[in-house]
């Protein structure tokens, strides 16, 4: 019995540490622009519109790479050395379906442990898609984004295509084929846009499904072939929805469970009259 109270103790001190750890990181979060959801119908004929990657949003200060969530991002001297004295945003990207390899090298890297893995670094690109410090509209970003880029003159710092696209029904296209070749979906920035820190309805994301975060409470445990594993993990939202996430899972993750307290992403289609994801599945658990 004293040996489950001494752990009950060290995991709650562990806790502890945790959340001031990520209470001062929160404290240094970059003031990104995120994005909205796409609704149909929309007059997309003022927007650019570019492939979502699935990657790891980096933020380049002018000094140091941070995370969406603000940890600094140890990345080799040589990929960081050309970039400006000027704040970037952009993806921290390998290819489509590569989400976990590039969140792998990069949470190693900030664990001190990439040194002499140069070769694993090699693969990223970092894709431009914004200035946060730069005034005026997207269209004169983009255009000022091109010529640093071409300045920089590295392969590993790209700009992300950009294009009009003139019809809804060309829109959907675009998705169907991208989503078919395995990427995420399609992003539409706004060509009058400013940036501006938090949600805005100048920046448009379209995904076949919609996806969140929510927070890890609980566990239900497995039965059937699940036996003596994960069920479901029990989670909740921002706004206080609580539901089961059970589908999505391996069997390895059944087995070692993201912790409570930890943060994931899950996918859905729609939400229920209460307000509950319909047919959510768990994607990844959301790292630093």
């Amino acid at each position: 019995m004293s040996h489950r109270y001494s752990l009950i103790s060290f995991n709650s001190l562990l806790i502890l540490i945790c959340f001031l750890a990520a209470s001062q990181s929160f404290a240094d979060q970059p003031k990104l622009q995120l994005a909205t959801i796409y609704h149909s119908g929309s007059d997309i004929s003022g927007y650019w519109v570019s492939e979502k990657l699935d990657g790891v949003r980096g933020y380049w200060d002018g000094k140091q790479l941070l995370s969406r969530q603000g940890y600094r991002i140890d990345a080799p001297a040589w990929f960081v050395e050309p970039l400006p004295e000027q704040s970037l945003d952009g993806e921290l990207w390998i290819g489509r379906g590569q989400f976990d390899t590039v969140s792998a090298l990069i949470r190693s890297g900030a664990a001190g442990e990439n040194k002499g893995r140069d070769s694993d670094w090699r693969q990223v690109k970092f894709m431009l898609f914004d200035l946060p410090q730069f005034p005026g509209t997207f269209s004169h970003r983009l255009k000022r984004l091109r010529r640093i880029a071409d300045d920089i003159d590295r392969d590993w710092v790209q700009v992300v295509h950009q294009r009009r696209v003139v019809s809804e029904t060309g829109l959907m296209a675009w998705l169907d084929q991208v989503v078919s070749g395995g990427g995420e979906g399609l992003m539409l920035h706004h060509e009058d846009a400013i940036y501006k820190q938090g949600r805005s309805t100048d920046l448009l994301k379209l995904k076949k499904w919609q996806d969140a975060e929510a927070t890890v409470i609980g566990y239900q445990p497995g039965r059937g072939k699940y036996a003596g594993m994960l069920g479901s993990l029990l989670v909740e939202t921002t706004d206080g929805i609580r539901f089961k996430l059970g589908s999505g899972l391996s069997d390895a993750q059944r087995k070692n469970p993201p912790a409570i307290g930890s943060q994931v992403t899950y996918k859905y289609t729609g939400v229920s009259a209460r307000g509950v994801p319909r047919f959510a599945s768990f994607m990844r658990e959301r790292r630093p």
